[in-house]
């Protein structure tokens, strides 16, 4: 899992996630990111049955969206990774959705993680395997520009 930046399975826009305004929802933006979070948690070795087996999860603290374009019923979406930091006990990462046909820049998510004991349900720090996962991944993603949406503030500019 050393690829940079992680690229998750492909999907599409299903029927229910359309709105009254005819594109995809607001929601459905962060289910598709959470979907794809999934598959990197797994591939990370942290994920649904980490929580069985090690009895650690990780829980989302904060995430800022972007939406800056529209996705309609049934067009393709590409969703890719990029972890941009970590410690012990946190991950900052960032997901940028693309229209998958047309390779436009739909969405992003920039999110900060926690690393819970789901047996004390307090932060703790990952396991020394698990670490060194991360500091693999972190090699290979160093390199990666920043995007432009890290680190904004809602507001309205003066």
């Amino acid at each position: 899992m050393s690829s940079a930046p992680i690229v998750c399975p492909e999907k599409s826009v299903q029927e229910a996630w359309i709105d009254y305004n005819g594109h995809m929802n607001m929601a459905f933006y962060n289910l598709v990111f959470d979907q794809c979070l999934d598959f990197v948690f797994d591939e990370l070795g942290i994920g649904a049955e980490y929580i069985k087996t090690q009895g650690g999860s990780c829980f989302t603290r904060e995430i800022h969206v972007n939406y800056l374009a529209e996705l309609s019923l049934g067009d393709p979406i590409r969703v890719t990774f990029q972890l941009l930091d970590w410690d012990a006990k946190r991950l900052h990462y960032f997901e940028e959705m693309y229209h998958a046909g047309e390779d436009y820049l739909a969405a992003t998510s920039e999110q900060l993680a926690l690393h819970v004991d789901m047996h004390s349900r307090r932060t703790a720090p990952f396991p020394d395997e698990i670490q060194s996962r991360l500091a693999e991944l972190m090699k290979a993603h160093r390199d990666l520009a920043v995007p432009e949406q890290v680190g904004h503030v809602i507001g309205i500019p003066s």
